[in-house]
């Protein structure tokens, strides 16, 4: 799908901005959705004594700065959460941007995937979930960014679709069969469809070795900084998937 290009400096700069202004709502979401608030009606208010937060409180990074991360009317300590996940954000428009060279609607697609995965990734990290609500959606979406940008590739995005679901959700029933103990998440097998949709049949195995590599290099700074970790103990798989999907939809499967 050919389209405008613009300086690729440029374009990183709109994409930051655009960036800032999504992971605000980003960590917002993140915060109400485990909780079952309304995330798009229900005004912003201090977390602390729960006043309304007037506009000028929620200029993305800014705000915090301004206040020296502390809340404008009661003086709370704000978190640097909300920062942080802005910034990120920020971060995957610039990347985005930069790695397809100033053209509009590829970098659109891909910090779109970038903001969706990190939405995912973080409700996953702090609760241990993944609703349906988010990952079916970025399934549609992979389907959609291939019909447009590579529609020839369409029949492969909808196979590495349903592959990555029966993949991820028959080797968990594998394991619960043979250990009697739940090993994945219900959802990981509806990310790992979704990220199919993204990066095809072809790059599912690469999104497991990527994902993997995650999860074991947390376990191994745990180990480092000496964090006891037990067998028992839960790991977000959701967001290690997540940085697989990323870098294989960036960078191509392992390999090839």
């Amino acid at each position: 799908m050919a389209g405008p290009v613009l300086d690729p400096g440029l374009l990183a700069l709109l994409g930051g901005g655009l960036g800032l202004i999504l992971g605000s709502f980003i960590g917002l979401v993140a915060d109400r959705m485990p909780r079952d608030e309304d995330v798009i009606f229900r005004p912003s208010r201090c977390d602390a004594c729960g006043r309304p937060l007037k506009p000028w409180h929620m200029i993305p990074v800014l705000s915090w700065l301004g206040q020296r991360g502390r809340a404008a009317d009661c003086g709370a300590h704000l978190s640097p959460r909300l920062p942080a996940i802005e910034l990120a954000a920020a971060a995957l428009g610039v990347w985005a941007a930069l790695h397809h060279q100033g053209e509009v609607w590829p970098s659109l697609v891909t910090a779109g995937l970038g903001w969706q995965l990190l939405l995912i990734a973080l409700i996953d990290a702090e609760h241990f979930w993944l609703p349906d609500v988010l990952t079916w959606p970025l399934a549609l979406s992979g389907l959609v960014a291939a019909a447009l940008l590579t529609p020839d590739m369409l029949l492969g995005r909808g196979i590495g679709m349903v592959a990555g679901f029966v993949i991820l959700w028959g080797l968990g029933w594998l394991y619960q069969r043979l250990r009697s103990r739940q090993g994945l998440g219900g959802g990981d097998p509806f990310l790992f469809g979704a990220g199919g949709a993204w990066v095809g049949w072809i790059g599912l195995p690469s999104v497991l070795l990527w994902g993997s590599a995650a999860g074991l290099s947390l376990v191994l700074a745990r180990l480092i900084l000496r964090r006891p970790v037990a067998m028992t103990d839960r790991l977000p798989f959701g967001t290690f998937l997540a940085a697989g999907v990323w870098l294989v939809w960036l960078y191509g499967p392992l390999g090839l």
